[in-house]
């Protein structure tokens, strides 16, 4: 149990500190009140969940260590789904509807259009 903790950890705070690398970068090129950062995160963790799952059951490894680092660890700290939230609620309380429900919409309809491809990619 405390190993699988470990492998957990490790693979969140990797995750972690990549999703602040993404806001910092994303930052540098976008400043519009869309949030693109947590937009390209939420899409890629999505891809990768896809892809790690499709992999690892593809290599009979669904309940391996290997599964606790990528899949809980990494893209649980990596994806940003309740940053995801608070964005909507703050862009619905500064009146900007369309672009909150456009922002639920995209997020929602490419990730998973991204887990899908994910793991068309892991075949």
């Amino acid at each position: 149990m405390i190993k699988t903790i470990i492998y957990i950890a490790i693979g969140g705070a990797i995750g972690s500190v990549l999703r602040f690398l993404m806001s910092v970068f994303v930052a540098k090129f976008w400043s519009n009140q869309f949030p693109l950062a947590t937009f390209i995160t939420n899409f890629i963790g999505c891809l990768l969940i896809g892809f790690f799952i499709g992999i690892l059951t593809k290599n009979q490894l669904e309940d391996s260590n290997l599964k606790w680092f990528l899949v809980t660890g990494f893209c649980g700290g990596f994806t940003t789904f309740s940053a995801f939230g608070m964005e909507n609620y703050n862009l619905l309380q500064s009146n900007n509807s369309l672009m909150a429900f456009g922002y639920i919409a995209l997020s929602v309809v490419l990730g998973l259009l991204a887990v899908w491809f994910g793991l068309l990619l892991s075949r």
